[in-house]
Formats: structure tokens, C-alpha cells, sequence
């Protein structure tokens, strides 16, 4: 029989289980740290299925502008079932520019942050969005009926309306999509397909074959020479501007340019990814940059033409550039 008395057991301390969630980062803030791999304010997605982690994701390159530093990477985010209230991640989600897949600003909420950005996704481009030329390969009216992640795995269940219609290119392009979009959260290396609860291994009318879940690489055809993953379209920032993403481009090496609201070339740098000419890389640099007037700008990747050496643009990305 215990010795304790009523009133140390009134005051014996409870233990509570809780799973702290780490504040988001902005994109567009001047010093942001974010960790390699990751989007700020990003986290490992945490839906019915998923498996315990941390996000982390692949390092990228350190190749910076002359005169500057890339920040330390940060800790990586983690969510799950929490007691606290729900959190704001912000993510991105993949539509095509130019016949490529191109980054897009969304805001989900925690712990379902996967299956809210494939859900994000289907919606489609807003107005803003398609004005800038961004476009979806899915067809209107899919319906996503669950999403799974197990092991760095994602599996996503589609209804029937997801491989209707569409050449070759057209089912690549959707498919590349919601596997951009699932593995830009760390926990993510690839993702399995279904098509109303039955797995697919051959998706659409042109029977392209799914020999098991597929990953970023598997889609090379539909990603453009440079990538730009931050900033997102629509941010707004400031002076270093730190630009992430990954490249395919003739020995690795492609340029970056930021014009300001007048006009103005307020910086214009030489960019190496860790690897090319064949086989893609990523990088991570710091830009330095003067603007003449706060306003309306772009971020433009290009790279110079080995053959006549003539600018050739590959990705572009509008922002608000601020003095």
C-alpha cells in the first residue's frame, strides 16, 4: 500500500506529449536561413499513413556570388498530430511554364500539409497565375481520394478523371506535377500512383508504364534547364536575395538576372550547379543586387547559347523588388 498522501497526489506532476512545430521562415526576408532541400516554412507531411521523421532533403550547392556568403542551413521543420493548434506551412505547388513544370506559392495547414497541397494543386492556377502564363496539364473536375506517405513514399489515389484524354506529353506533364509538388516536402523521394483505389502501371490512353513510384529525375524531359524553387512568383524581397533550385545546363553553369520596376539590370550573376551537360545539380547562392525603384520585378535565368552565344531564357520568375 502506498505511503503517499492525498495531497502529494494532488500535486504529483503530469507529463504531457507534444510535438512542437518550428515558426515558418519567410522567403523574402533579408538573412533568412532555410534549410537546404526544404521551402521555408515547409514540413514533413504528416497524413493518414505517414510515417514518423524529419524533413531534410539533399544538400544543395554553395555557389555564391563574388563578395557573398550562403547562410548556414537551418533545422528542419517537423508536424504530426499535435494538441496545439493548427499551423500555416507554406509551400509550393508545380504547374507548367512553357511546357515545363514551374514553382507556385500555396499556404496549407498542418499536420495534412500533402494532402492539402495536392488538393491545392488540382484546383489549378488562380487568375494572377494564368495570366503569367502558367497552365496545368490536369484535367478539370480530378478528385483526390487519398494520400499516403510511408518510408519516403508517397502514395497518391486519383479519381478516373486524372488520366482522361492527353497525348504522351500532356500525361507527363500531370504526372510530373503532383510529383513535384509531394516532394518538395523532404519526407518525400517519390511517389506511387492509383487511379480509384487500384495502383497504376500503365497510366492513360498512350500506356505509359509505372514500373513503381517515380521520382523527379523520372521527368527530366518536362523540367526546364534551371529551376527556380525560391523565391516563389509574387514574392516580395530585398537585398541579398538567396535563390535555390536545380540545373541541367552545359558544364553546369547558367546566369542570373534581377531587373528592378524601372527597368533597371540591378544585378546579373554567373551561376554554377554541382553538376550539368547531362545530368542535373542543384544550387544555392546569394544575390546581391541594386534596384533604382521599389516595384514590380523579375528574376530571370538564363543561360548564353555555346552555339552563337545568344541569351537563352529558361525560367522567370515576378516579383516584388524592393529598394
Amino acid at each position: 500500500m502506498s505511503s503517499e498522501t492525498p495531497a502529494a497526489r494532488r500535486h504529483r506532476p503530469v507529463l504531457v506529449a507534444a510535438v512542437l512545430a518550428l515558426p515558418l521562415l519567410p522567403l523574402s526576408a533579408c538573412g533568412t536561413t532555410i534549410a537546404p532541400g526544404t521551402s521555408p516554412g515547409t514540413s514533413s507531411p504528416s497524413d493518414t499513413g505517414t510515417s514518423g521523421g524529419t524533413s531534410g532533403g539533399p544538400a544543395r550547392s554553395t555557389s555564391v556570388a563574388p563578395g557573398t556568403t550562403a547562410p548556414k542551413p537551418s533545422s528542419g521543420d517537423r508536424s504530426g498530430s499535435s494538441t496545439s493548434a493548427a499551423k500555416q506551412v507554406r509551400t509550393a505547388v508545380y504547374f507548367l511554364h512553357a511546357d515545363k513544370v514551374s514553382a507556385a506559392p500555396r499556404t496549407v495547414t498542418a499536420p495534412a500539409t500533402a494532402t492539402a497541397a495536392v488538393r491545392a494543386l488540382l484546383a489549378g492556377p488562380t487568375r494572377s497565375e494564368r495570366v503569367r502564363f502558367r497552365t496545368t496539364a490536369i484535367p478539370s473536375g480530378t478528385a483526390l481520394r487519398s494520400v499516403a506517405v510511408h518510408d519516403h513514399i508517397a502514395t497518391v489515389d486519383l479519381s478516373a478523371r486524372y488520366d482522361d484524354g492527353g497525348g504522351s506529353l500532356s500525361l507527363r506533364e500531370r504526372l510530373a506535377q503532383v510529383v513535384f509538388t509531394l516532394t518538395r516536402f523532404p519526407g518525400v523521394h517519390k511517389v506511387a500512383f492509383e487511379i480509384e483505389g487500384k495502383p497504376v502501371a500503365r497510366f492513360g490512353s498512350e500506356g505509359i508504364v509505372l514500373n513503381g513510384p517515380v521520382g523527379r529525375a523520372d521527368f527530366e524531359d518536362v523540367s526546364p534547364s534551371v529551376l527556380v524553387e525560391s523565391p516563389l512568383p509574387g514574392d516580395s524581397v530585398r537585398t541579398p536575395l538567396r535563390v535555390w533550385g536545380s540545373a541541367n545546363t552545359f558544364e553546369a553553369v547558367f546566369r542570373l538576372r534581377v531587373t528592378d520596376a524601372a527597368g533597371h539590370r540591378a544585378a546579373d550573376v554567373q551561376v554554377r550547379a554541382t553538376s550539368g551537360t547531362g545530368t542535373r545539380g542543384t544550387f544555392d547562392v546569394t544575390v546581391p543586387y541594386h534596384a533604382t525603384r521599389t516595384g514590380p520585378g523579375l528574376l530571370t535565368a538564363y543561360f548564353v547559347s555555346p552555339k552563337d552565344g545568344r541569351p537563352v531564357t529558361v525560367d522567370t520568375v515576378p516579383l516584388t523588388v524592393n529598394r
